[in-house]
């Protein structure tokens, strides 16, 4: 508890951008969420005056983090299992819990429970040697995915091989570096969903409307909201299959469950235990943004409203350019925002690099087309300071 406001302190473990956009819900709540931090220039740790600088593997870092909070959580899924259960055990109210939290951190763990739990997941085998992939090959056909069972995100850590000799290198390769991995079939999808809940405690839950995601080279660069198109018993579908899974697995905050959908129905792909790229669009196109429920759910408060503000909201994500901008991120900003006056921006103070995710754009309206165009110009621009249309503000 903040003697000074006699309100409750919440520790989020990360200091990315997701925990930069949680210290702004924080504020409209009457908090300054505390952050452990690798260093003082990460995004979350430039806004917020309640830092603590160490590495999430380091148990006493996270322990001086802990002291005093009313809840932790986290920016990322890669703390130490054993160090999430040594705070459990001294007392620390964490949300997600160490059992919860191992199924986002290990997809082969998470493949398993939900094939268990009857829920819809694509075939899958651990690989222990290159046989092991060509054995599930000659089951399931070839191309297959294969997959760094911990760590992988944006696409990293994921492989598709379109044969026997890919698989031998590439599984050799990544075991002798001690990689563990897994192997999947290739889902043939129609397009990718993401469903997004927050969960308290208490058990209450409350789920967003289902999105799409436009994935480009394993990075998410779209989220449409509602998703265009999607049948409504599908959406039911979905919103409830996350629920189920928020349920089973004891999820406490965020869920988002990344889906694909295919001619014969939904398939699970992967999990998040935290606020998700996919609902930042909820930030101005939702009643209750994903970082104030997330908040509400790990202090046990009574979950939000997540009605849509606007028919059609569209977040397009601002990547570092390829090459880098020759203008800098300040005039890019001012020339984005006199274009587009409409136009919701949000620089995470990154350091720009070639595809890394340093910002996104959100535009509201009643037409899909003319909502989508707008953002991706806005995030275009902003990205590499040209207008992909040929526009000029001064002809």
């Amino acid at each position: 508890m903040d003697e000074r406001t006699g309100l409750p302190v919440v520790t989020m473990i990360g200091g990315g951008q997701l925990a930069r956009m949680t210290h702004q819900a924080a504020v409209a709540l009457g908090q300054s969420l505390r952050v452990l931090a690798t260093g003082p220039d990460e995004p979350a740790a430039l806004v917020t005056p309640d830092v603590v600088l160490g590495e999430h593997t380091d148990l006493e870092a996270l322990r001086r983090a802990a002291a005093g909070a009313e809840a932790l959580t986290f920016d990322h899924e890669h703390v130490p299992g054993e160090h999430l259960r040594a705070l459990v055990a001294d007392g620390v109210a964490v949300h997600p819990g160490p059992d919860a939290l191992l199924h986002a951190q290990d997809k082969l763990v998470m493949r398993t429970r939900l094939r268990e739990l009857g829920e819809p997941v694509p075939p899958f085998a651990p690989v222990a040697e290159v046989a092991d992939v060509t054995a599930f090959a000659a089951e399931h056909g070839w191309p297959v995915v294969l997959k760094a069972v911990r760590g992988g995100y944006d696409g990293r850590g994921v492989w598709v091989l379109d044969g026997a000799d890919a698989a031998q290198a590439t599984v050799t390769e990544l075991l002798a570096a001690g990689t563990p991995l897994m192997v999947e079939q290739k889902v043939a999808l129609r397009r990718e969903l993401a469903a997004v809940l927050a969960r308290s405690p208490f058990g209450q839950a409350a789920v967003w409307p289902v999105v799409e995601t436009v994935q480009e080279q394993g990075i998410c660069t779209e989220v449409l909201a509602p998703a265009p198109g999607l049948d409504p018993a599908r959406a039911e579908e979905a919103e409830e299959l996350a629920l189920r899974i928020a349920h089973a697995l004891g999820v406490v905050g965020l869920l988002a469950v990344e889906l694909f959908e295919t001619e014969e129905g939904l398939v699970v792909n992967e999990l998040a235990m935290r606020p998700h790229n996919s609902a930042h669009w909820t930030i101005e196109g939702s009643v209750t943004s994903q970082f104030e429920q997330h908040l509400r759910a790990v202090l046990d408060y009574p979950l939000g409203a997540t009605a849509t503000t606007a028919p059609v909201t569209v977040m397009a994500n601002v990547l570092g350019g390829d090459p880098a901008p020759g203008t800098g991120v300040d005039e890019r900003l001012h020339h984005t925002l006199a274009r587009f006056p409409e136009a919701r921006v949000h620089l995470y103070g990154k350091a720009e690099r070639p595809g890394r995710k340093v910002g996104h754009v959100t535009l509201r309206g009643d037409d899909l087309d003319a909502v989508r165009t707008r953002a991706r110009l806005a995030a275009d621009h902003l990205s590499t300071g040209v207008w992909s249309d040929g526009w000029t503000a001064h002809p």
